[in-house]
């Protein structure tokens, strides 16, 4: 394996070269929890998912942290809308993102820690930046601590900016500041703040700032220096580029590539709650299939913008269905046997600068053969080649995360029952209006049909017999 990626920071095309010889460690921003996950947040969860299980068909480990930004103000301020401590407000949108997770198919990071459970690895990092003549203090008693964006002189090296050409950062009033580009490591405590959302530091009572929170997971869970960090495109400035001047500043090497997802626009904006234009991962899982939903977020190249649209999300769909189809035919004829390998050509499109596109070119061709082979089932030559067809295209869809034959997707069930009940109805159905059809009884096969038709049961005849699906599923 020889991965390349696109550098943010060089905007090159890099080799990835892992600091620990056959580990990587990945870190990506996760989620600010003041609401639940809409689908341009999961975008990310879903490229870096697909990153990861490349690495892993590697022979490589993997270390994955994704934290969860459990204290801001934005999180505060829902707090006070919907009069709720803001800690309950926080962990009821992490249980969301996780159930965003698990709904599209996303293996849960290695770790997963809570910007509230390093506040002290935080003030250790503020005290060695000042130390180090990068980061002050306010003077004017309000417990701020700012870094010290001039004197850091690589500052605006990630998003290709000069310091003079940047404005003022917004995270907090210009009064304590030397600069009004400096950014706040630490937000003291404000009166009106609830007690519980402060900590007390050697300048007083206060909360993170957000920059600060992701230097010191990172740090923490992956070491000083570490392999790739990476999250959507928006996160580059000013976020990635704070932390980044921080953990240098610090005395850190931190992360040695910077990988960056394109945004997922609706409306021919960046899906955002602040922009209003959110879909949420919940409500449309309900109306198209979970594994066609990521089928369609990694299909476009990470770092292409998809221009959302129910007519492009349906389409994806029906394309997966071809894809989905094949493997359950071929299946019910040579049996599901295992993902095999993936095809060289496969491989190369994932290795350059993880090509999904040109990956799912050599899927569609391998897909195409299968359904070719499918014709001649009489052939016990084209039946074993079937055979390798078919457990080469679910290695593919394997490394993709929507092999509708892993356990991820096949042994999902409806929590109340009613799948199993629902199967056990249909395939009695089934059986009267295949009685009927061996009687010749056509009548009462046709009415066996329109009833379940009716019921929303596609039925497709197949020389094998009947297969059954829910429409819309």
């Amino acid at each position: 394996m020889s991965l390349h990626l696109y550098d943010t920071a060089t905007r090159e095309i890099s080799e990835l070269v892992p600091v620990v010889p056959g580990h990587v460690g990945i870190y990506h921003c996760g989620l600010t929890v003041q609401g639940p996950p809409h689908l341009g947040h999961i975008r990310k969860e879903v490229v870096f998912d697909v990153l990861r299980r490349w690495l892993e068909r590697a022979g490589l480990e993997v270390t994955i942290v994704a934290n969860v930004t459990d204290i801001d103000d934005k999180i505060l301020a829902k707090a006070v809308e919907q009069d709720r401590p803001w800690f309950a407000v926080a962990y009821e949108n992490e249980r969301a993102l996780h159930a965003a997770y698990e709904a599209l198919g996303c293996r849960p990071p290695t770790y997963e820690p809570r910007a509230t459970g390093v506040v002290p690895e935080m003030i250790e990092m503020m005290q060695t930046l000042i130390e180090r003549g990068h980061a002050y203090a306010a003077d004017d008693g309000s417990g701020d601590v700012y870094f010290d964006v001039r004197s850091w002189p690589d500052y605006g090296q990630l998003s290709n900016q000069k310091v003079d050409d940047m404005q003022a950062a917004e995270d907090a009033p210009p009064e304590g500041k030397r600069d009004a580009r400096d950014f706040a490591l630490w937000k003291g405590h404000k009166e009106g703040d609830p007690e519980s959302a402060s900590w007390p530091t050697p300048w007083g009572r206060g909360r993170p700032g957000w920059h600060l929170e992701c230097s010191a997971m990172a740090a923490k869970y992956l070491g000083t220096e570490f392999d790739i960090h990476g999250g959507g495109l928006d996160l580059r400035f000013p976020h990635h580029e704070n932390e980044l001047a921080q953990s240098r500043g610090a005395g850190q090497a931190f992360a040695r590539l910077w990988m960056h997802n394109a945004m997922l626009n609706l409306g021919g904006a960046k899906m955002a709650k602040s922009v209003g234009n959110t879909l949420m991962v919940s409500e449309v899982v309900k109306r198209v299939p979970a594994i066609a939903v990521r089928f369609y977020l990694l299909s476009a190249h990470y770092r292409s913008i998809i221009e959302f649209s129910e007519e492009a999300l349906a389409e994806s769909a029906v394309g997966f269905e071809r894809i989905a189809g094949f493997v359950t035919r071929a299946a019910e004829l040579v049996g599901p046997g295992e993902p095999g390998d993936v095809p060289d050509a496969f491989a190369a499109a994932m290795d350059d600068d993880l090509s999904v596109p040109a990956a799912l070119a050599v899927l569609s061709a391998e897909v195409t053969r299968g359904n070719t082979l499918l014709g001649d089932s009489t052939a016990g030559g084209a039946a074993a080649e079937l055979g390798q067809v078919l457990a080469s295209v679910r290695a593919m869809l394997d490394v993709l995360g929507v092999d509708p034959l892993s356990p991820t997707w096949a042994d999902r069930a409806d929590d109340s029952g009613t799948g199993a009940a629902l199967g056990t109805l249909v395939d009695a159905l089934l059986a009267q209006r295949q009685e009927a059809r061996a009687e010749r009884d056509f009548t009462t096969a046709d009415r066996v049909r329109d009833q379940l038709t009716a019921a929303g049961i596609d039925i497709e005849d197949t020389p094998h017999g009947p297969r059954w699906s829910v429409k819309g599923r």
